[in-house]
């Protein structure tokens, strides 16, 4: 068997076609715009309707009131340029339903498109394009780990030249050694290591803290250890044995050392 035979034949999409006979042209008018559409080599004029059984008897187009079936009527005429035709099914005299619609333009047949074929084209344009533009967007997209993200036009010259000119306009700034992402990240970092690994305390506040213990323990308090304390670095001149009365004193408002040891 013949493989081509087998194979379904794939109708093309009528909103692709157009159709025109150039014979009837230069006569067209809206008195023989159904027969110039009811042509035999017209790919939109389907033979079993109603037109075409009219036709073959000679009746006049009105008869089509009278009977049901799919059928061609004359919708609108703007004389020369313009005659719409509308493919319908007839179930009354008063009712039918459209189907589709037929735009002669110029004397060249073409099918209206419906609205879901409308939305269709447009949605896929609009789609396509702003896929193109992502694309073309992310073609130009640059990552240093210094900068982050950046744009290179470089491969485009009529933007490569226009960010030329705009360089040279403005005044050179100085990079700087770390940028603002940097610098917070790092920070970030080190606050995390310093809450997981918090520093040791350093040994010279427990000296301090002994220091205190002791000078508390001779004088009887902290206040008067401070007082004690700048008393002594004022009498680092003075002869050894100040020095030793003032230690037995330890207070602010003793007597002087002096008149102690004379006691």
């Amino acid at each position: 068997m013949n493989a081509g035979r087998m194979a379904p034949i794939v109708q093309e999409n009528p909103l692709w076609i157009s159709w025109h006979d150039s014979n009837w042209i230069p006569v067209l008018n809206p008195g023989n715009v159904m027969d110039y559409f009811s042509e035999k080599s017209n790919p939109f004029y389907d033979r079993t309707c109603n037109n075409e059984i009219v036709r073959m008897q000679r009746q006049s187009l009105e008869m089509l009131n009278n009977m049901t079936g799919m059928e061609y009527i004359l919708l609108h005429v703007q004389d020369p340029i313009l005659y719409v035709i509308r493919k319908q099914h007839r179930y009354s005299p008063t009712e039918a339903t459209p189907l589709a619609d037929y735009y002669i333009i110029a004397g060249t047949v073409y099918q209206a498109p419906d609205l879901a074929s409308v939305f269709n084209s447009r949605i896929l344009s609009t789609v396509h394009h702003l896929q193109t533009a992502f694309d073309e967007s992310s073609s130009y997209s640059r990552y240093h780990p210094s900068k982050g993200y950046s744009w290179d036009f470089s491969a485009n010259k009529a933007i490569a030249e226009k960010t030329k000119t705009q360089t040279k306009k403005e005044a050179p700034v100085k990079e700087e050694p770390s940028s603002i992402f940097q610098r917070q990240r790092v920070d970030m970092l080190l606050g995390d290591l310093l809450r997981k690994f918090p520093l040791p305390l350093p040994q010279t506040n427990n000296n301090v803290a002994g220091g205190a213990d002791m000078n508390s323990a001779g004088g009887g308090g902290t206040v008067e250890n401070d007082h004690a304390g700048s008393e002594h670095t004022m009498i680092k001149q003075e002869p050894s044995d100040g020095m030793m009365g003032s230690g037995r004193g330890g207070g602010a408002n003793d007597a002087p050392p002096e008149k102690k040891m004379k006691l």
